[in-house]
C-alpha cells in the first residue's frame, strides 16, 4: 500500500470527486479525515470506507470559516500526530456571466473556491515543514485552463487556483513540500446541477459533451480517483507545481 502510515485530510470529501479520492487514500493505506460541512455525507464516506477496511473519521468544519478550519487540522494533528496530505477539494459552482452573476454567489465562490484552499494550506504548512515532507493538492478544473460558458465565478476561482498552487510549489519545494493542481472535466456527479439548469437540462448537457469532449462522455468519479492518487503518492515524487488536466480531450480542441 503506497500511503500506509500517512495521514490525509480531504475537504469536501461528503460526495463525488473527493469521496473517491478518500476511498482510494484509505484502500492504499492513509488514514483518511474525512473533511465535510454535511455531517451525514462526511459520515457516509466514512462508513464505506470502514466497510472496505480503511481508516477514516470525520471532521465537521465550515472551510470557508478561518476559526473552525484552523481547529479542525489542529485536532487532526493532535490526534495523529502528523499531517502528510491536504487534498483541497470543496468547491461550487454559481452560474451566471458578468452582468448576472450574483454578487453574494461572487464572494461564495472566492471563498470557498480559493480562499479556504489557501487557508488550509496555511494551517498545514508548519506541520509539513517540521516534518520535511508533505502533500498539498488543489482542485482546480478545466474551467482553470479555457472558456466555460456563462461562468465567470468559476472559472476565475479556478484560474486563481492554478496560480496559487504554482505559487505556493516555488515557495516550499525546499521544504520538501509538493503542491499541484487536478483539473478535472466533465464528471456525473451532482456538483453539475448549476451549469446544467443553465444549459437548458440533462438533454442539452449530454449534447453538449458529446459535442464538446473528444471522448464524447463524461468521466466517471472512479477515472478521476487514479490521478488523484497518483498526485498524492511517491508516485509523483518529482512533481510539484504541475497542472494535470484530466478531461477527455476536452481542452485540446
Amino acid at each position: 500500500m503506497i500511503l500506509k502510515n500517512r495521514v490525509a485530510i480531504v475537504t469536501g470529501a461528503g460526495s463525488g470527486i473527493g469521496r473517491a479520492g478518500a476511498r482510494i487514500m484509505a484502500r492504499e493505506g492513509a488514514t483518511v479525515c474525512v473533511a465535510d460541512l454535511d455531517e451525514t455525507r462526511a459520515q457516509e464516506t466514512v462508513d464505506f470506507i470502514r466497510a472496505e477496511g480503511g481508516k477514516a473519521e470525520t471532521v465537521i468544519v465550515d472551510v470557508t470559516d478561518d476559526v473552525e478550519l484552523k481547529m479542525a487540522v489542529a485536532s487532526v494533528l493532535s490526534r495523529h500526530g502528523r499531517i502528510d496530505i491536504l487534498h483541497n477539494h470543496a468547491g461550487a459552482q454559481v452560474a451566471g456571466d458578468l452582468e448576472t452573476v450574483p454578487i453574494d454567489g461572487l464572494d461564495f465562490s472566492w471563498n470557498l473556491n480559493v480562499r479556504a484552499h489557501l487557508m488550509a494550506a496555511r494551517y498545514v504548512m508548519p506541520v509539513m515543514k517540521a516534518q520535511k515532507k508533505g502533500v498539498i493538492l488543489n482542485t482546480a478544473s478545466s474551467s482553470g485552463v479555457l472558456y466555460d460558458r456563462e461562468m465567470i465565478a468559476y472559472t476565475t476561482t479556478k484560474h486563481a487556483v492554478i496560480a496559487m498552487t504554482k505559487q505556493m510549489a516555488g515557495d516550499y519545494a525546499g521544504h520538501g513540500i509538493r503542491v499541484n493542481a487536478l483539473c478535472p472535466g466533465w464528471v456525473d456527479t451532482p456538483f453539475n446541477a448549476p451549469f446544467i439548469a443553465q444549459m437548458g437540462g440533462r438533454e442539452a448537457i449530454e449534447s453538449y459533451i458529446k459535442e464538446k469532449v473528444p471522448m464524447g462522455r463524461w468521466a466517471d468519479v472512479e477515472e478521476i480517483a487514479e490521478p488523484i492518487l497518483f498526485l498524492v503518492s511517491d508516485r509523483s515524487s518529482y512533481m510539484t507545481g504541475q497542472i494535470l488536466v484530466v478531461d477527455g480531450g476536452e481542452t485540446v480542441t
